[in-house]
């Protein structure tokens, strides 16, 4: 069974930076794409990068472009996100999401794209 973990979140001052990593397990394929979403408690959920493990192809939301940078790690099925500039705007819950369909017509940056989700890990930046 896929298991999606996260790490690296924690609390920063308004500036600072933070490196998330997402390590997955029991997947016996390469996932196509991979992504991180995060939530406000009261908002729906958002994603923010996303990434075509075939080539490496990124994408950013408009909020994180240019602070934020989605990369992928050495292992198969690893993904993290290098946080740079980070705002109190940028507090919340960050998820790491994966599918192996590389082909689908949903939206990238939407929910509803991705099969695999990891359990979270917490990002607060104080002002």
């Amino acid at each position: 069974q896929d298991q999606l973990v996260e790490s690296g979140g924690g609390s920063v001052p308004a500036g600072g930076s933070l490196r998330l990593s997402c390590a997955a397990s029991g997947a016996t394929y390469q996932y196509a794409v991979m992504a991180w979403f995060r939530e406000v408690p009261g908002k729906e959920r958002e994603g923010i990068a996303h990434i075509y493990t075939d080539g490496g192809t990124a994408y950013y939301s408009d909020s994180v472009r240019g602070r934020f940078t989605i990369s992928q790690d050495n292992g198969k099925n690893t993904v993290s996100l290098q946080m740079n500039s980070l705002k109190p705007e940028d507090t919340a819950m960050y998820y790491c999401a994966a599918d192996q369909d590389g082909s689908s017509m949903i939206n990238i940056l939407s929910v509803a794209r991705y099969k695999y989700w990891g359990q979270g890990t917490q990002v607060t930046v104080s002002s």
